[in-house]
């Protein structure tokens, strides 16, 4: 069995502040495709962010993470049932899911077996949706700095996997019903220390750290006030969303 890549248990607590949130407009695409709403897979759950997304539209989701630092630190619903399980080999009962999200960790999975997973657990003509997101955009004297950072100063320590979330999972052969891709935006309103926040949040700089000793948002934060001017201004923040989706035909 593939080992489980934990990058962000040390830091789930950061990570449920600091991360952004995906738009409505995300969730109510999800489920006018979905051709039932009894029950959602969010799968890699993280802080449930997306379950939360999830719950407001379909009857009941169930939201795993290999990680059981993550799922103490999600937010509670009456709807999710968060439960410590690798994508894998989730124990959720077969042909019982409509529809299931992997929102941002495709990428971190044994991605055969998890297709495997996905169609064992899927109802016929239940969907699979995998999403993805890149460096934020702010303005463009901000995005030259988070870029080099992203590039230079935290580039050695991203695993390869990322590789597959900048080209937005497009090299992954996809073996279901496939939909055309689709494309949304996340936004948030933050200052700069959220933005820094933020950066903390990256498993590169978790690493970074681990490796060096010291934490290079600091220097990236200085860098940034001297364009930011005012740390407490908060600014528009955007991610470009990008999904993937298919749908399970059985005959």
């Amino acid at each position: 069995m593939t080992k489980f890549k934990d990058h962000f248990s040390g830091h789930a607590v950061e990570y449920a502040k600091f991360r952004p949130h995906y738009p409505d407009e995300l969730f109510e695409y999800l489920a006018l495709i979905s051709p039932r709403h009894e029950l959602a897979w969010d799968c890699a759950t993280g802080n449930g962010q997306a379950a939360v997304g999830l719950a407001r539209h379909f009857d009941s989701v169930i939201a795993t993470d290999a990680s059981a630092q993550q799922i103490a630190s999600a937010e509670l619903n009456d709807r999710i049932s968060y439960r410590v399980a690798p994508a894998e080999a989730s124990g959720i009962d077969s042909a019982s899911v409509d529809l299931i999200l992997v929102a941002q960790a495709l990428h971190w999975f044994d991605i055969d077996r998890f297709f495997t997973e996905a169609k064992r657990v899927l109802k016929e003509n239940g969907a699979l949706a995998i999403s993805s997101y890149n460096v934020l955009e702010i303005a463009p004297e901000i995005d030259a700095i988070i870029w080099e950072f992203y590039r230079e100063t935290t580039g050695p320590f991203w695993p390869p996997e990322r590789e597959l979330v900048e080209t937005d999972y497009k090299s992954i052969r996809f073996p279901f019903a496939e939909l055309s891709p689709t494309r949304f935006e996340m936004r948030e309103r933050w200052n700069l220390h959220q933005l820094a926040g933020y950066l903390r949040t990256w498993s590169a700089t978790q690493k970074f750290i681990g490796a060096r000793g010291f934490d290079p948002v600091d220097s990236v934060a200085e860098e940034l006030w001297t364009v930011w001017k005012n740390p407490e201004e908060v600014r528009e923040i955007k991610w470009p969303l990008h999904l993937r989706v298919g749908v399970l035909k059985r005959r």
